[in-house]
C-alpha cells in the first residue's frame, strides 16, 4: 500500500580514455578483480570471495566499505561476464549494480572504459538527501574511472 523506498534509481556513471589494449584493461577489472578492487576503490576495507576459481558469471562475493564514514557489508554477484566487453556485478540482498564496459580505441592501442553504478532504491528516510547522493554517486563514478586508469597506466 505505502511504499517504503523509492523505485528511482540513482545513477552515475563516467567515462576515460586509458593508453592500454583493451585486453589488459579488462584483465584488471575482470580476472584480477579481488587483487585490484580494493585498490581502485580505497573505501574496501575488506574483500574476499564467495566462490572457488577465477572471475566468472555467478562468482559471488563479500565487501566491507567505509563510505563517508559510514560502514557498510553486502554481498554481490557477477551477473555479466563478457570477456573484453562487459562486466556487471549485482548486490545479493542490498539494490546496487555496479557495470563496468569497455571498447577498443586507435586500432587496439586505448580502451574507453565507462563505468556506471545504480543504486536502484533509495529508502524513504534517505529521500531528503536523494540530491546529495546523487552528486555522491556521481562523484564516485568519476573517482572510479580516474583511479582505474592511473593504475593501469602505471602498471600497479
Amino acid at each position: 500500500m505505502f511504499g517504503l523506498s523509492s523505485k528511482n534509481p540513482v545513477v552515475g556513471t563516467a567515462s576515460i580514455t586509458i593508453e592500454r589494449p583493451i585486453d589488459e584493461v579488462f584483465r584488471f577489472i575482470g580476472a584480477d578483480f579481488f587483487q585490484n578492487y580494493p585498490k581502485w576503490s580505497p573505501e574496501v576495507v575488506q574483500l574476499e570471495s564467495l566462490t572457488e576459481g577465477p572471475v566468472k558469471l555467478g562468482t559471488r562475493a563479500r565487501q566491507v566499505r567505509v563510505d563517508q564514514g559510514h560502514r557498510s557489508d553486502s554481498k554481490f554477484e557477477v551477473k555479466i561476464y563478457e570477456l573484453d566487453k562487459k562486466l556487471c556485478f549485482s548486490g545479493v540482498v542490498d539494490p546496487y549494480r555496479c557495470t563496468y564496459e569497455v571498447a577498443e580505441l586507435n586500432s587496439g592501442k586505448t580502451t574507453r572504459l565507462t563505468f556506471t553504478f545504480e543504486l536502484l532504491e533509495i529508502q524513504m528516510f534517505m529521500r531528503p538527501f536523494e540530491k546529495l547522493i546523487r552528486v555522491v554517486v556521481q562523484d564516485g563514478a568519476d573517482r572510479t574511472v580516474r583511479n582505474i586508469k592511473r593504475l593501469i597506466e602505471s602498471n600497479r
